[in-house]
């Protein structure tokens, strides 16, 4: 007899609030669980949401002790945690080329915009100022090149007269909710 296909086991990396971090943990147990919740940020709102919902968590402030402390300290409790797989969810640092290397083809990124158009922040100010008609998110692999990634999935959000940054981007989030559990389940299935 046997049984069901274990699940992945991935971490989750945030610097904020933890929406997108919450949208993949609502669609846990199917393809994947988490296994910790980690963030550069010790007050980050999402680690609270993180403890409350049970999930394991880990926070440290690079400041201090440097950019390669942190990422050897990241490394070691992602490992300990048993994760196979990392998601990027709002995590606002870049990540070493060498910590890239470590977990090649293994780390995927949620990004506001449809890549490769407008990689980087102010995706959706660029958007409206570039008369686009269309906005959205992509989720990719991480490589070395920031946002350069092979793209796993898309979603597009169309850009409606009068929207503002702030507009458009509380509908691409929503969107994001929907595609990134969706592309992360499909990802580690492969």
């Amino acid at each position: 007899m046997t049984g069901a296909p274990a699940l992945a086991k991935v971490a989750v990396l945030i610097s904020g609030r933890g929406s997108n971090m919450q949208a993949l943990a609502a669609h846990a147990g199917d393809a994947y669980e988490i296994v910790v919740v980690a963030s550069d940020k010790p007050e980050a709102a999402g680690l609270a949401w993180a403890l409350q919902a049970g999930l394991p968590t880990f926070a440290l402030s690079p400041r201090g002790i440097g950019k390669q402390a942190y990422e050897a300290a990241l490394d070691a409790a992602l490992r300990e945690a048993g994760a196979e797989w990392i998601a990027l969810a709002g995590y606002m640092r870049l990540l070493s080329d060498d910590f890239v290397a470590r977990w090649r083809g293994r780390i995927v990124n949620i990004h506001p915009s449809l890549l490769p158009k407008y990689k980087g922040l102010d995706t959706h100010a660029r958007a409206i100022a570039a008369g686009d008609a269309e906005a959205g998110c992509s989720v990719h692999l991480v490589t070395e090149e920031l946002d350069g990634g092979e793209v796993l999935g898309q979603a597009r959000v169309p850009i409606l007269p009068g929207d503002t940054p702030d507009t458009l981007a509380e509908r691409v989030l929503a969107a994001e909710h929907r595609l990134y559990p969706a592309v992360l389940a499909d990802m580690v299935r492969r």
